[in-house]
């Protein structure tokens, strides 16, 4: 072989290490993106577009970007979800796709309780929230085997102002109503419990001294859905699941030497009795 030719082969060996040096050194401080989605009624459709979850996520990971799709449509129950999976939605004049049209790593599905199955007695009803997330899980595991599912259990209502700026109840419908919501709500939790489904349970953690639900966590206007200040509470359970569970795993990536303990809200976050959340 001649020396111009080996001079040549040098030369194309170089130009292929160089670019390949290149390309790891333009992507090393990429971010990694993420998909989420967020199934629900109204309560998960305030939301909106998660600016409060948002800000959580990127003081945690400031390395990572998370897509947030909200899913969250109000009046609606669980026997909507099925076609929310597999079907197209028209939500007010906009499209949504089918969930199992999107490349998702982590989906959350929220409790409904809030739109009970009032039409069945509630016996009936309870078992036909269970029947309905039987199948909700079969499709996404036959659809998306390695997304992650984690369930959600909204804020606790309070039975003592439950509706009072839009409904026309009597103190002993309140309880009714309150007490139906609840049940649906509790079925949600020992569902995911029994199926070892990761649950965010912020029912629990907004209940007051009492055992009824915290009204700072409420919105004052219709004393149902979620306040400012309870939108920030169920954002930052959301934010703090996703951070001490590793959910969704962040390609082996170590977290940031400020989240190493101790950081603010970490130890009571991710430690201890009462953690937002169980299996």
């Amino acid at each position: 072989m001649s020396v111009k030719k080996i001079a040549l082969l040098i030369l194309g060996i170089l130009v292929i290490l160089i670019s390949i040096y290149s390309y790891k050194l333009l992507n090393k401080n990429k971010p990694l993106d993420y998909t989420l989605v967020f199934v629900g009624d109204s309560m998960t459709e305030y939301l909106g577009n998660f600016d409060e979850l948002r800000n959580y996520l990127k003081k945690y990971y400031p390395n990572k970007n998370y897509t947030l799709l909200n899913y969250g449509f109000s009046s609606t129950n669980i026997l909507s979800v099925p076609d929310r999976m597999e079907k197209l939605t028209d939500r007010a004049g906009r499209g949504f796709r089918p969930i199992n049209d999107i490349t998702f790593d982590l989906i959350f599905i929220e409790s409904f309780g809030y739109n009970p199955l009032s039409q069945f007695s509630l016996a009936d009803g309870l078992k036909k929230q269970k029947e309905t997330l039987d199948q909700i899980i079969n499709i996404i595991i036959q659809k998306h085997p390695k997304a992650s599912i984690v369930f959600i259990a909204t804020i606790a209502p309070n039975k003592e102002v439950f509706g009072g700026g839009v409904l026309n109840l009597l103190p002993d419908q309140k309880k009714q109503w309150v007490s139906e919501r609840i049940a649906y709500i509790k079925n949600h939790i020992e569902y995911a419990k029994s199926h070892n489904i990761p649950l965010i349970n912020i029912y629990q953690n907004s209940l007051n001294e009492k055992g009824d639900g915290n009204i700072d966590y409420i919105n004052s206007t219709d004393f149902i859905h979620p306040s400012p200040t309870g939108i920030y509470f169920i954002s930052k359970q959301i934010a703090d699941f996703i951070l001490c569970e590793n959910t969704p795993p962040l390609a082996g990536d170590k977290r940031t030497k400020e989240l190493v303990p101790p950081f603010a809200g970490y130890p009571t976050a991710c430690s201890g009795e009462g953690f937002i959340y169980s299996r």
